[in-house]
């Protein structure tokens, strides 16, 4: 691992994070977890659990299972109980809490038990009062704040002026064994092509936008802009929504409607969650991040070009440090329509020789600058610094 060989003796992290679903927090949640484990360290991620949990496992650590997903005040109090006895039993070395909720409950058993405590800004957070302020403000209470992009470091230091001694900013890494094209067997692209319902004579120019079916995603926007471009032409396109819906039923039957409605049932799929993200991506052309709101990071802006495939993706947050418009991709009006629809339509007739050019210099960028053992790296040296600081 780059710039790190070696943890402390008997050194034991404590992660904490609501659930194990699926985005990027939990991601990195596991990366650092597994990084420790190879490093002979233990750890533990408190967490209610999910999906990722066998993932966990599987790499060595260990899942302690408790409701620290919650935010009412009274199971908080018990989770921070219950995490300062498991700090005291376990011998836990260094806390770093990775959402406000249980950074609360974290950040009181760290001091009831006085270890070192460092907390993640995964997001943005708006703050509309002085009472959400403070309730922010808990990331940045600890020994050390890091922030997973410099967007994010920006936004903290603006909002909370904090010491720019006590922040630093550590992308989120890509792991480029798992996203390596060359890793990838083409029975897992035409699998993954039947279960989306993918003819494998289909020659259309294919787009993926992956994540949560949530709003802030801008399906919808795709949907109109995608309407506007098959109007107009060309019409030799299929965009897919890869992404569990996570409860939220409404807005996926909002989606399904607004399809309909545009009538673009033949160019425009919900597929669902998917677990082999590396296949999807190279199942498709190209991808998207169309987010109608900052991305902190953007991580799947980033896995798409470790792979090489060239992304559309909004021009705001961290997503203009991750994509070089016109060279790895092309950054658009956030929640522009006609704008949208423009670059699907450039997109689309750049033509596969450039795609694939395109893709080479994002492949190169992205597993330079992105890789996980860097962030990896990056996140165990600051665990050293604030320990150092702490002896």
């Amino acid at each position: 691992m780059q710039g790190i060989v070696t943890l402390p003796a008997g050194f034991t992290l404590l992660q904490v994070v609501p659930e194990l679903e699926t985005g990027g927090a939990e991601q990195t949640t596991l990366d650092v977890a597994q990084a420790v484990v190879r490093l002979g360290g233990k750890a533990l991620v408190a967490t209610r659990g999910g999906r990722m949990t066998s993932r966990l496992v599987a790499d060595g650590g260990q899942l302690v299972a408790m409701p620290v997903q919650s935010k009412n005040p009274l199971v908080m109090l018990g989770n921070a109980a219950r995490l300062a006895d498991l700090i005291r039993k376990e011998g836990v070395s260094m806390v770093h809490a990775r959402s406000r909720a249980p950074a609360f409950s974290a950040l009181w058993a760290a001091h009831a038990t006085k270890t070192p405590f460092v907390a993640t800004y995964h997001g943005v957070y708006k703050a509309k009062s002085d009472l959400k302020r403070w309730y922010n403000a808990v990331m940045t209470r600890g020994d050390l704040v890091i922030a997973n992009s410099d967007y994010t470091r920006d936004h903290v230091l603006a909002e909370h002026h904090l010491d720019p001694a006590r922040i630093v900013s550590i992308p989120r890494g890509v792991d480029l064994v798992r996203f390596d094209p060359k890793a990838v067997k083409s029975a897992r692209i035409k699998d993954l092509k039947a279960a989306w319902g993918i003819d494998p004579e289909d020659k259309r120019v294919k787009l993926l936008l992956a994540g949560r079916l949530t709003r802030i995603k801008g399906h919808l926007l795709i949907i109109s802009a995608a309407a506007r471009l098959k109007a107009g032409g060309p019409d030799n396109f299929l965009i897919l929504f890869a992404g569990d819906d996570q409860g939220r039923t409404g807005y996926r039957e909002e989606i399904d409607a607004a399809i309909l409605a545009a009538g673009l049932s033949d160019h425009v799929r919900v597929v669902g969650h998917c677990d082999d993200m590396p296949a999807a991506y190279l199942a498709c052309d190209l991808a998207m991040l169309p987010t109608t709101v900052p991305e902190s990071f953007g991580r799947t802006a980033v896995e798409p070009q470790t792979l090489g495939r060239a992304v559309l993706a909004s021009n705001h947050g961290g997503t203009t440090e991750t994509v070089v418009h016109g060279e790895t991709g092309w950054l658009v009006a956030p929640g522009d329509v006609d704008a949208w629809a423009e670059a699907l339509k450039l997109a689309i007739t750049t033509g596969p020789r450039k795609l694939v050019a395109m893709g080479k210099v994002a492949a190169e960028r992205s597993r330079r600058l992105y890789s996980v053992d860097a962030m990896c790296a990056a996140t165990l040296a600051a665990y050293e610094q604030v320990l150092e600081a702490r002896t």
